[in-house]
C-alpha cells in the first residue's frame, strides 16, 4: 500500500487575482532573451516594455492596478533594449537595469509617480564590451551588484562608488546563461553555453567545482543554490525532454536526484523560496507553473502540484517573502506577463485558523544589509539579517542611494618602472595633473549650469506656446 508523504505544502494552490487587480495596457518587451522581464518588491512592480529609440521599463506602485495610462512615465536612459532588471534587496527604491547598449544603470525610484520619464540614472556602470544580459544584487552586502554579458565576462561592482570590484574574465569560454548567489553571497553558480555548470568563489577568482553536461541536451541550462548548499538545475535531455536535477557541489559526478518532466522547448526559469524549500518552475511560453519541495529524504525533489491557465507567459516576477499577505496564508506571489498585461497569481496554503502560522513563516531576510561592500571584498561573510512577519511587513521609507565616486588622485598610481627616474617623473607631473583635473571639473560645472539654463528657458517657451 502506497503511503502518501506528509507535507504542509501538499495542498498549495494558485489563484489569479480579479480582473480589476491586474495591470493592463502594458506593451511587454518582445526581445528574444531568456530573462524574466519583470521584477517586484513590496512597493513596486517593474516591467521591461517596448519603446522606440532605445530601451525602457515601466515602474508601477503595487496598488496602482487597472488600466495603465498610455502616457505613464517610463524609465528611459539606455540607447538599446533593456534585457534584465533587478530590485536592490536592501533598498526598495533602487533598481538596476542591464541593456544591449553594454551598460548597467542604477536608478532611484521616487515615492510619488513622476510627471515625465526618468532619464537620469544615479550611476552608469561601464565595463562590458558586448550586451549585458544578466544582473543580480548581492544578498547580504550593501551596494554590491553583479553583471554578466555576452563578452563571457562576470563583473562585480560597488554601486556606492561606481567602481569595478572584481572581473571574472577567464572562467567562461562561451555565452553565460545564468548566474546565482548562494544564501550568504560567498559563492556563485553559473551555467554556460559550453555545457558546464561552475561553482565560483568570486573573491578568490577560483572555480571550486564544475560539472560538464549535467543535462545532456544542447538547450540552455539554469542553476540555483538551495538553502542547504546543493545546486538545483533545469535543462533538457538528449531527446529534448525537460529535466530537473539536484546536485552536491562537493561530489558533482552523480546527481542526488534527476527527473524527466515533459517535452517542450521553453527554458524553465526556477524561482526558489528558501524559507519553505519550494522551487517553482515557470517555462517561457508555458501556461503553467510547476512546484516541487526539496527535502533531505529520497527522492529529494518531491512534485507538489501544477498551476495551469489558458494563456502562455512572456515573463514572470517573483515577490520576496516580506511582500506577501501573511493573514491569508500566502506563501508566494507571481506576476505573470502576457502580451498586454501583468497578472498577479497568489499561491496559498489552505488553513482554517486566522492566527499567524509560525510554521509557514519562519524569520525571513529583511531589508538591512549584513555587510558593507569593503567588508565583503576583504573576505568577510555574514548570513542575511532576518525579520519576523508576525505583524506583517511595513516597507521602510525612501532612502536615497548616494554614490561617492573616488577621485582619480585618491586611487593609487599604477606602479612604474623601478628607479629614480619614475619617482622623479611622478613628482614633476603631480601639480600639473592637479591643474588639468581642476580645469576639467570647472568646465563640467559650467556646462551643467548652461544645460540647466537651456532646460529652464525651454520650459518657459512651452508655457508661452501653450
Amino acid at each position: 500500500r502506497r503511503v502518501v508523504r506528509q507535507s504542509k505544502f501538499r495542498h498549495v494552490f494558485g489563484q489569479p487575482v480579479k480582473a480589476d487587480q491586474m495591470y493592463e495596457d502594458i506593451r511587454v518587451s518582445k526581445v528574444t532573451c531568456d530573462s524574466s522581464f519583470c521584477a517586484v518588491n513590496p512597493k513596486f512592480v517593474a516591467i521591461i516594455v517596448e519603446s522606440g529609440g532605445g530601451g525602457a521599463f515601466i515602474v508601477l506602485p503595487l496598488a496602482k492596478t487597472g488600466r495603465v495610462d498610455k502616457n505613464h512615465p517610463l524609465v528611459t536612459g539606455h540607447t538599446a533594449p533593456v534585457l534584465d532588471i533587478d530590485w536592490c534587496p536592501h533598498n526598495d527604491h533602487v533598481i538596476a537595469s542591464a541593456s544591449e547598449d553594454t551598460t548597467v544603470m542604477v536608478w532611484q525610484i521616487p515615492d510619488y509617480v513622476p510627471v515625465r520619464n526618468i532619464t537620469e540614472p544615479v550611476v552608469t556602470l561601464e565595463g562590458h564590451s558586448k550586451r549585458v544580459s544578466i544582473i543580480s544584487w548581492h544578498p547580504t552586502a550593501r551596494n554590491v551588484l553583479l553583471s554578466a554579458g555576452c563578452d563571457n565576462l562576470v563583473i562585480l561592482w560597488n554601486v556606492g562608488t561606481g567602481e569595478m570590484l572584481l572581473a571574472l574574465d577567464d572562467m567562461h569560454t562561451d555565452l553565460i546563461y545564468n548566474v546565482g548567489w548562494n544564501r550568504n553571497g560567498s559563492l556563485l553558480v553559473t551555467t554556460c553555453k559550453d555545457k558546464k555548470v561552475r561553482v565560483i568563489d568570486p573573491r578568490k577568482q577560483q572555480i571550486i567545482a564544475e560539472r560538464f553536461a549535467p543535462h545532456e541536451g544542447l538547450r540552455p541550462v539554469r542553476a540555483i543554490f538551495t538553502r542547504g548548499g546543493h545546486i538545483f538545475t533545469t535543462g533538457f535531455t538528449r531527446m529534448s525532454q525537460r529535466e530537473l536535477g539536484l546536485w552536491d557541489p562537493n561530489n558533482f559526478e552523480e546527481p542526488i536526484a534527476l527527473q524527466e518532466m515533459d517535452t517542450s522547448n521553453g527554458v524553465l526559469l526556477p524561482f526558489y523560496d528558501a524559507d519553505s524549500s519550494i522551487v517553482y518552475l515557470c517555462g517561457k511560453g508555458d501556461s503553467s507553473i510547476r512546484y516541487f519541495e526539496i527535502t533531505d529524504e529520497a527522492p529529494y525533489v518531491h512534485y507538489l502540484n501544477t498551476y495551469s491557465s489558458k494563456e502562455p507567459q512572456r515573463g514572470m516576477g517573483f515577490m520576496p517573502k516580506r511582500g506577501l499577505d501573511v493573514s491569508k496564508c500566502e506563501i508566494a506571489r507571481f506576476f505573470k506577463l502576457h502580451e498586454r498585461k501583468c497578472e498577479p497569481i497568489v499561491m496559498t496554503v489552505p488553513r482554517k485558523s486566522d492566527l499567524f502560522q509560525d510554521d509557514l513563516y519562519p524569520d525571513t531576510p529583511g531589508p538591512e544589509p549584513a555587510l558593507e561592500a569593503d567588508e565583503w571584498l576583504s573576505g568577510k561573510d555574514a548570513e542575511p539579517i532576518l525579520i519576523s512577519l508576525r505583524d506583517g511587513y511595513v516597507p521602510i521609507k525612501n532612502r536615497e542611494l548616494k554614490v561617492v565616486k573616488k577621485n582619480i588622485l585618491d586611487s593609487k598610481p599604477p606602479p612604474g618602472p623601478r628607479g629614480s627616474h619614475s619617482s622623479c617623473n611622478s613628482d614633476y607631473f603631480s601639480p600639473a595633473l592637479d591643474e588639468v583635473l581642476e580645469e576639467i571639473r570647472a568646465l563640467k560645472e559650467t556646462v551643467q549650469a548652461q544645460e540647466k539654463r537651456i532646460s529652464d528657458l525651454e520650459n518657459k517657451l512651452c508655457q508661452f506656446t501653450n
